[in-house]
């Protein structure tokens, strides 16, 4: 396997920061966080990273529902190490839950998916006055049953309001035609309207990153040391000068 830069990985607390119409709600370094159901999974300090690839397209598309809509999409998670894989494994709510694991695969195995590669990004979307958009369930909302007629998180449950329908398939359009401008196929996630990532034929060569190789301030298990002047310098110019190259006005 190809190993994945650690220059290529960029927080979305940064992009926030630049002005872009992204905010970060990061699920997962929240204990008491209503959408987090697995409980304390990385620190609370914890930046929420990406791959630049990912940051890049998510930020596209983000422009677009920003300039039609005055939505700002809201970043619920990206980079998952390896070690946060595990660590939901062996919670209480996976244990009790097995079917979880069993395709349609609400969880990958550590290692495996997207998620570990920063190259998975679980999205929702705020509207101009900073309500939530209803897009028919909270994030990760795991139903009993992924069939699509009893799951309501599912792309093609036949229930949702035509308003739900209309909000998914907005966020859809964006993130998809941010792809194409980008060159890239994108994977929507069926059992959950919230998953975009890169399909795992395309990313599958790439190892996936623990949180143990990353720099101190790249952290996300532990407390992260504060991010050097002159690396945020770099990532912002980097995710910049990548933008650049698109028409995302």
């Amino acid at each position: 396997m190809n190993a994945i830069s650690k220059e290529d990985l960029i927080p979305f607390n940064l992009v926030a920061r630049m002005g872009y119409p992204v905010a970060v709600d990061h699920a997962y370094a929240k204990a008491s966080h209503p959408e987090n159901v697995f409980g304390q999974i990385y620190h609370p300090d914890a930046n929420l990273w990406g791959h630049i690839d990912m940051v890049a397209l998510t930020v596209l598309a983000a422009q677009k529902l920003h300039k039609e809509y005055e939505w700002t999409l809201v970043i619920k998670d990206c980079l998952r190490p390896v070690e946060a894989q595990q660590k939901i494994m062996e919670t209480d709510i996976v244990r009790a839950n097995p079917h979880w694991l069993v395709e349609p695969k609400f969880l990958s195995s550590p290692g495996q998916g997207g998620h570990p590669r920063g190259m998975a990004i679980d999205i929702a979307a705020q509207d101009k006055f900073g309500q939530t958009v209803d897009f028919g369930t909270a994030f990760d909302s795991f139903s009993g049953d992924a069939h699509p007629e009893k799951n309501p998180a599912h792309r093609n449950y036949p229930y949702s309001s035509e308003q739900v329908k209309e909000n998914r398939a907005r966020l859809d359009n964006a993130m998809l035609e941010a792809a194409q401008k980008m060159g890239r196929n994108l994977l929507l996630l069926s059992t959950e309207w919230w998953d975009f990532r890169f399909p795992s034929d395309e990313i599958g060569h790439l190892s996936p990153i623990e949180d143990g190789h990353l720099e101190d301030w790249q952290k996300i298990m532990t407390a992260p040391a504060k991010i050097p002047q002159q690396q945020e310098r770099r990532m912002a110019s980097m995710l910049t000068n990548l933008l650049q190259k698109f028409d995302y006005s």
